[in-house]
């Protein structure tokens, strides 16, 4: 299982567990929390009525005022309110009256007059002097019929001679606790989703940048050039670092040790006829052989030269996995500049040349580089055209990359050598000496080509060779 996914399975089971843990428990306390808001009304208003009452009920004169009447008028009244978008339209209040037997003497909805509520807690706790207060079901069967009691004493001086009972039926509150959870749960769903879709989005991101980094690191295991992810400091950026010096280190190690073995083994040969040759011109010997023999140490040297340059040339080339710089080159008057630096050798074999590159088109990448690579395509190219061949440079554009073209009229390339010419070290003879090359010119091309993010095709065109490069 990926490592992305992982973490986001676990972050979907803390948050899962989190919010079922969380909303469980404020659910829970929503309704106890609106049912003691109720009470601590019912308190009030049931204190309130019974200051109002007091007189009243001194006088024994509670039935013969206009107290049932207007008991019997607020219960049916409709207030027609919106209370958070939920209608009210009745009132739930039940008020009753009962002295100090217990006894009802006073009801707004009229069905309990001169019944006994002594054994109500409402009115056995208030007539002791304490808190009164009851929640007991109309219907016995029906959980949702409970309805909340709350008594307050009317006292004469010290003395408690009655009761006053505000009553609620709790079904009243069960609309605005409906509500709330509703809100409640939504909230708390769309809460829990942002944390799903920032757990989601949190695992997209490292797993794409530990991706980046692995492809990196196998990039590198493979020999392909790559850049090292960047990354804005923390924990990956400090192991992209670890990690790229640990492959700068590594590479170096081997790339030293491989170059040395390469070199020591290119050299021998050359040396070998050097020394021969200064063995030689110890003894005596004709001068035109002695002749011969100082040109054969001149050729070898220069030979051991060249191969050192183009080896230290592309040793760089190797090494870098980036441009060091990226500026737009006018292909035309860079071709223009190889071939004015070989007019000499051009001319001297009567070689005919074609520049079909447009003035236009141009290419990003490093010059330099550049101009290298196509020079030794075009020394190459040099070394197999016969006296009055062609040589024609072209280009276009095609799509996002250019492609340039190199065309030299040459005998075609044998087929077991096609699929090795840009192999280190590995050259065909030259038409006119016989003698190979270092056998890096290719290799060098092929290295800045893709450095520069575009490939190389070397194969047989008709009449001749035509060597491909497409660029970025």
């Amino acid at each position: 299982m990926p490592l992305g996914l992982r973490i986001f399975l676990v972050y979907v089971l803390f948050i899962g567990l989190t919010g079922y843990f969380v909303l469980n428990t404020v659910m829970e306390e929503i309704r106890p929390g609106v049912r003691q808001s109720t009470e601590e009304t019912l308190v009030d208003t049931a204190n309130l009525m019974a200051e109002i009452l007091r007189d009243d009920f001194k006088a024994g004169t509670l039935n013969q005022n206009r107290w049932p009447q207007l008991l019997r008028a607020y219960g049916e009244r409709q207030p027609k309110a919106t209370i958070w978008g939920l209608p009210k339209n009745q009132v739930n209040h039940r008020i009753y009256v009962t002295d100090a037997n217990g006894i009802v003497v006073l009801d707004s909805s009229g069905a309990a007059v001169g019944q006994d509520y002594s054994r109500w807690n409402d009115v056995y706790l208030t007539l002791r002097g304490e808190y009164g207060a009851r929640s007991s079901r109309s219907d016995p069967d029906d959980p949702a019929s409970s309805v909340m009691h709350v008594g307050a004493p009317i006292r004469d001086g010290g003395r408690i001679i009655g009761v006053v009972t505000v009553a609620k039926p709790n079904s009243s509150l069960q609309p605005y606790v409906d509500r709330t959870e509703r809100r409640l749960l939504g909230y708390g769903a769309a809460l829990i989703g942002l944390g799903l879709l920032f757990g989601a989005l949190l695992s997209w991101w490292l797993s794409r940048a530990l991706h980046r980094l692995t492809g990196y690191a196998q990039a590198v295991s493979e020999g392909r050039r790559a850049q090292v992810p960047h990354y804005r400091g923390g924990e990956l950026a400090q192991l992209a670092t670890a990690v790229e010096q640990m492959r700068t280190q590594l590479e170096g190690k081997a790339y030293v040790e491989r170059y040395v073995h390469t070199l020591t083994h290119e050299l021998k040969s050359p040396l070998a006829a050097i020394r021969g040759a200064a063995e030689l011109l110890q003894g005596d010997m004709p001068a035109e052989h002695r002749q011969r023999f100082l040109g054969n140490i001149d050729s070898e040297s220069a030979r051991m030269q060249q191969l050192i340059e183009r080896l230290l040339n592309l040793a760089q080339v190797e090494q870098r996995q980036t441009l060091e710089e990226q500026v737009t080159v006018p292909l035309a008057e860079l071709v223009d500049g190889l071939l004015q630096a070989q007019v000499a050798r051009i001319e001297g074999r009567r070689l005919r040349v074609e520049q079909a590159v447009p003035a236009g088109l141009a290419l990003t990448g490093e010059p330099f580089l550049l101009r290298q690579a196509l020079a030794n395509l075009l020394e190459n190219a040099l070394d197999f055209t016969p006296a009055g061949g062609l040589l024609r440079f072209s280009a276009e554009r095609d799509g996002g990359q250019v492609q340039v073209r190199l065309f030299n009229e040459a005998e075609p390339i044998p087929d077991y050598a096609l699929l090795r010419l840009s192999e280190r070290f590995y050259s065909l003879p030259r038409p006119d000496s016989g003698r190979k090359s270092t056998g890096l010119g290719l290799n060098f091309v092929e290295e800045v080509v893709k450095l520069h993010g575009g490939s190389m095709a070397v194969g047989n065109a008709e009449n001749g060779v035509e060597v491909i490069l497409r660029l970025s």
